[in-house]
């Protein structure tokens, strides 16, 4: 392990040991505060001005904005504070602990992506000694593994503002010049429930439901002929029928019934759109069948993301690291800060294929191109005049 990653390991395991766990499930759920006061420490410790911003919605959840410089301009390195839920039993690691082994680092988070944070701290403390043309701007960020509601704040508020954006979601080191949108929700069905010897006693909401799955299925199809996309590996927006639970004993009427699914969208498909189109075909299944529909957000959605055309960030990126701009499945918070006017790509250290399972890692060997990527592009934007 070389020095600048021993000197790093410290700062991994700081900001792994503290839990910041974001889920739907209220039980799971808890606050990223711990995580954002350790980052504001540390950034103000080096001299950046540091604004803690709560999410309106939950006090619990809040957000960093750490400046270094004045003026228009500079460049926004991103991230989410969140990582998803753990089942410590399948974990051989301590989630909570930066653990290395075998040429990797070990935690919850560390490549998903809390482990970006001292790797930036890293790559910009030898460039505080020169003079700053043009600010840079750390955002860190809640809640971006459930509703997003860190990144939905920073956008309401309409910061922060820069040429540029990179945000260090684990993508190999190679830049994101687009992504699929989302959207998650559920759909519940209310009948009557009664005795299962006669079945004009009540109304079954599992029946229903699976009129209504064979419809989500037709639905998606129809999503596919409209709007595949070259652009993705999977160039057809998908529909996922995630999970499903009804009624209470097979021999009663099954009363309520929930399907709770996502779409993963292609350019040209809005999330309006499409929970509308959902919305209307519920109502025409439903309504011969005396059954009523709640039909609810599990997450507000995004659309799909694009960089801007002739991009100067994502040709700069693909000088430095090698890599073509690519495409991927997963969402991120870029709609976000592109629409906040910034020159946005997705960009940093770690495989997503090593996100959301246990003992997740970081090659240790990705940490020293990304320190060195990063501090030539903040060099680039900061410190050099326009």
């Amino acid at each position: 392990m070389s020095i600048e990653v021993k000197n790093l390991m410290s700062q991994f395991n700081a900001i792994v040991s503290l839990p910041s766990v974001s889920s739907a499930i209220p039980k799971l759920d808890t606050s990223n505060k711990e995580v954002i006061e350790f980052l504001a420490n540390s950034f103000d410790s080096l001299g950046f001005s540091c604004e803690i911003i709560t999410c309106d919605i939950n006090s619990n959840k809040l957000n960093l904005i750490a400046t270094y410089g004045n003026g228009p301009g500079g460049l926004v390195l991103s991230g989410h504070t969140d990582t998803v839920p753990f089942d410590e039993k399948l974990w051989t690691f301590d989630p909570f602990r930066a653990s290395e082994s075998e040429g990797r680092i070990y935690g919850l988070g560390i490549t998903d992506m809390k482990g970006f944070f001292p790797i930036v701290l890293e790559s910009v403390k030898p460039l505080l000694r020169e003079t700053f043309k043009e600010p840079l701007i750390i955002l860190a960020t809640a809640d971006e593994e459930t509703s997003m509601q860190g990144a939905r704040t920073i956008a309401e508020i309409g910061r922060p503002v820069a040429r540029a954006a990179i945000i260090g979601e684990p993508t190999g080191l190679q830049p994101v010049k687009a992504h699929k949108g989302m959207m998650m929700d559920s759909i519940r069905l209310i009948g009557k429930s009664g005795h299962s010897s006669d079945p004009t006693l009540g109304v079954n909401a599992l029946d229903g439901m699976h009129k209504v799955i064979t419809d989500l299925i037709l639905y998606r199809d129809e999503l596919r002929e409209k709007y595949s996309s070259n652009l993705f590996s999977v160039p057809q927006p998908t529909l996922n029928l995630g999970c499903i639970h009804g009624g209470d004993n097979p021999n009663r009427i099954c009363g309520e019934c929930e399907l709770k699914f996502d779409v993963r969208l292609t350019p040209g498909m809005n999330v309006d759109s499409v929970r509308t189109d959902i919305k209307t075909r519920l109502k025409k299944i439903t309504e011969p069948l005396n059954l009523n529909f709640e039909m609810n957000q599990i997450f507000t959605g995004i659309p799909a993301f694009f960089a801007e055309e002739n991009s100067k960030l994502l040709k700069a990126a693909e000088t430095l690291t090698g890599h073509n701009g690519v495409t991927v499945g997963f969402g991120t918070e870029g709609p976000f800060l592109r629409d906040l006017g910034m020159d946005t790509i997705i960009m940093g250290p770690g495989n997503i294929d090593q996100a959301h399972k246990p003992d997740e890692y970081m090659s240790i060997e990705m940490i020293r191109p990304t320190i060195d990527v990063l501090r030539k592009l903040v060099s680039d934007y900061c410190l050099k005049s326009n």
